[in-house]
């Protein structure tokens, strides 16, 4: 885990992402999508650091997937710190973010609740 690349905009986890060996995360200008990403756009022009620091409750760009919509509302609940603390102990527990390209674990829920307490047990 990758810590310091922390957490994207729209709740992806940049410090779990494959992609991370060529890329600084979604606060980067050289992560591979950010001139394209409706939530970077969105928040910037908001002037919020992401999607968890938004009133609305909305499922543009990437929070139409589980994943980012999960992780967005685990960190409105609980924090950016304790996200980062559980998906650092689910790692240590063998819970992968990306098994195939960047299809993980956690992409194995359609119940956002459900996710959630995963995120926080590392049980389904």
């Amino acid at each position: 885990m990758k810590r310091e690349l922390g957490i994207a905009r729209c709740g992806l986890a940049c410090c779990l992402c494959s992609e991370n060996e060529k890329c600084n995360g979604c606060y980067s200008d050289n992560c591979p999508d950010y001139t394209q990403c409706e939530n970077r756009k969105c928040s910037m022009e908001k002037k919020l650091p992401g999607c968890y620091a938004c009133e609305m409750d909305c499922k543009r760009g990437l929070m139409n997937k589980i994943k980012p919509y999960g992780f967005t509302l685990f960190i409105k609940r609980y924090g950016i710190e304790n996200l980062l603390d559980c998906l650092e102990e689910n790692e240590k527990r063998g819970i992968l973010y990306h098994r195939k390209g960047i299809i993980g674990d956690y992409d194995d829920f359609d119940d956002v609740e459900k996710l959630i307490e995963f995120i926080k047990t590392g049980k389904n």
